[in-house]
Protein backbone atom coordinates (compact mmCIF):
# COMPACT_ATOMS: atom_id res chain seq x y z
CA UNK A 1 0.00 0.00 0.00
CA UNK A 2 3.12 2.64 0.27
CA UNK A 3 3.89 2.34 -3.06
CA UNK A 4 -0.04 3.24 -4.23
CA UNK A 5 -0.28 6.14 -1.16
CA UNK A 6 3.46 7.31 -2.86
CA UNK A 7 1.97 6.81 -6.29
CA UNK A 8 -1.13 9.20 -5.72
CA UNK A 9 1.18 11.53 -3.63
CA UNK A 10 3.30 12.46 -7.13
CA UNK A 11 -0.31 12.33 -8.79
CA UNK A 12 -1.53 14.90 -7.16
CA UNK A 13 1.88 17.14 -7.37
CA UNK A 14 1.30 16.80 -10.98
CA UNK A 15 -2.11 17.76 -11.46
CA UNK A 16 -2.47 20.29 -8.97
CA UNK A 17 1.01 21.73 -9.19
CA UNK A 18 1.87 21.38 -6.08
CA UNK A 19 4.99 19.94 -4.20
CA UNK A 20 4.11 17.75 -1.03
CA UNK A 21 6.64 18.91 1.67
CA UNK A 22 5.18 16.33 4.74
CA UNK A 23 3.20 13.63 4.57
CA UNK A 24 1.56 11.30 7.34
CA UNK A 25 -0.16 8.49 8.07
CA UNK A 26 -2.94 9.27 10.94
CA UNK A 27 -6.16 8.07 12.08
CA UNK A 28 -7.33 4.11 13.30
CA UNK A 29 -4.37 2.41 11.01
CA UNK A 30 -1.52 4.55 12.84
CA UNK A 31 -2.94 4.26 15.80
CA UNK A 32 -3.08 0.39 15.49
CA UNK A 33 -6.62 0.09 15.85
CA UNK A 34 -7.50 -0.48 12.26
CA UNK A 35 -10.19 -3.01 11.60
CA UNK A 36 -11.27 -4.75 8.40
CA UNK A 37 -12.49 -1.91 6.69
CA UNK A 38 -10.14 0.72 7.70
CA UNK A 39 -9.49 3.47 5.40
CA UNK A 40 -5.71 4.62 4.87
CA UNK A 41 -5.71 8.53 5.98
CA UNK A 42 -3.01 10.53 4.61
CA UNK A 43 -2.58 13.76 5.74
CA UNK A 44 -0.21 16.22 3.98
CA UNK A 45 1.23 19.88 3.76
CA UNK A 46 2.22 21.16 0.70
CA UNK A 47 3.21 24.32 -0.91
CA UNK A 48 2.18 26.49 -4.42
CA UNK A 49 4.33 27.96 -6.98
CA UNK A 50 5.52 31.45 -5.51
CA UNK A 51 2.59 32.94 -8.34
CA UNK A 52 0.10 31.49 -6.47
CA UNK A 53 0.37 33.34 -4.00
CA UNK A 54 0.55 36.46 -5.37
CA UNK A 55 -3.03 36.11 -6.97
CA UNK A 56 -5.65 38.91 -6.07
CA UNK A 57 -8.45 36.54 -6.25
CA UNK A 58 -8.91 34.19 -3.33
CA UNK A 59 -8.51 30.35 -3.75
CA UNK A 60 -9.04 26.60 -2.05
CA UNK A 61 -6.19 26.45 -0.23
CA UNK A 62 -6.84 22.69 0.95
CA UNK A 63 -6.88 19.99 -1.34
CA UNK A 64 -9.06 16.61 -0.23
CA UNK A 65 -9.52 13.49 -1.61
CA UNK A 66 -11.32 9.75 -1.63
CA UNK A 67 -10.09 6.93 -3.86
CA UNK A 68 -11.92 3.76 -4.72
CA UNK A 69 -9.26 1.37 -2.95
CA UNK A 70 -9.88 3.44 0.12
CA UNK A 71 -7.30 6.14 0.18
CA UNK A 72 -8.59 9.45 2.37
CA UNK A 73 -6.29 12.60 1.44
CA UNK A 74 -6.37 15.89 3.05
CA UNK A 75 -3.93 18.88 3.10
Amino acid sequence: MKNRILEKLRQLEKEKNIEILFAVESGSRAWGFASPDSDYDIRFVYKHKKDWYLNLWEQKDTIEFMTEDDLDGSG
